[in-house]
């Protein structure tokens, strides 16, 4: 008999190893569509929300940023302009199929911005290295979450800011018109746009089972971060959390 630990994948248990590879699959299927699908599903405010972190980052000129998780590239396309030519932001993503999207837009849009596959929990890069980390609905996806922060933690610089950008608790009074918009809607578009609707269903059921904002803050408090607070957007439906290396 297995000793493998069980963690969640949306509403199912399943063993430890099998978490990364099912949400890879997720990832290879929905990645053409990502941006697209971001956008119908949130009617455009994703990129309001990110606009937002990178104005609160206090990312300025000549830093350099770690983009986890990033797909598609938007955060890192604006970050790129934040830090100007004497700065330095990295993309990266644990999934080849997201990443090569983010890559080609990179190269699209003229932007020196390297990208590299990897995984949060185990990041390539040595101590203190960073001014600014960032990781944008990403986390969930995480099957360790405590060892991913610990990791962006150690690859910060002593005063550097980590950033967490994610799906989290809605305002209660619309949590029953959110339920019924992410379980009804999400998978009918998942298949529409996308043809995919097992993968939208799967991101609602993640999105629930995520920590809440106070866990989640609690969650980087313990991983060593200082000042953390966080910011409700959209009535709770996305929070960007902030903390501090010191």
């Amino acid at each position: 008999m297995s000793n493998e630990q069980s963690t969640h994948f949306g509403f199912k248990t399943v063993a430890e190893g099998e978490k990364a590879k099912k949400v890879g699959e997720v990832f290879h299927s929905v990645a053409s569509k990502y941006d697209l699908m971001n956008d119908v599903m949130s009617a455009g405010l994703h990129r309001t929300w990110k606009r937002f972190a990178v104005e609160i980052s206090g990312v300025k000129a000549g830093d350099t940023v770690l983009d986890i998780a990033g797909g598609s590239g938007d955060l890192s396309k604006l970050f790129a302009q934040k830090v100007g030519a004497s700065g330095r932001v990295i993309l990266t993503d644990i999934n080849a199929s997201m990443l090569s999207v983010g890559r080609d837009r990179m190269l699209d849009a003229g932007l020196n911005v390297p990208t590299l596959q990897c995984d949060a929990e185990k990041l390539p890069f040595p101590d203190g290295h960073f001014d600014c980390v960032i990781v944008a609905f990403g986390l969930r996806n995480m099957t360790h979450k405590d060892k991913a922060l610990a990791e962006m933690l150690r690859v910060l610089k002593v005063g550097g800011r980590l950033l967490v950008l994610e799906f989290s608790k809605v305002w209660q009074p619309l949590s029953k018109l959110y339920d019924a918009y992410s379980f009804k809607l999400l998978p009918i578009m998942g298949k529409l746009f996308a043809k995919d609707a097992d993968s939208y269903q799967y991101l609602a059921e993640s999105i629930r089972m995520h920590p809440d904002q106070e866990t989640l803050k609690k969650m980087m408090e313990e991983a060593g971060l200082a000042k953390v607070d966080y910011y409700n957007l959209a009535a709770g439906v996305v929070a960007l959390h902030k903390g501090y290396k010191i």
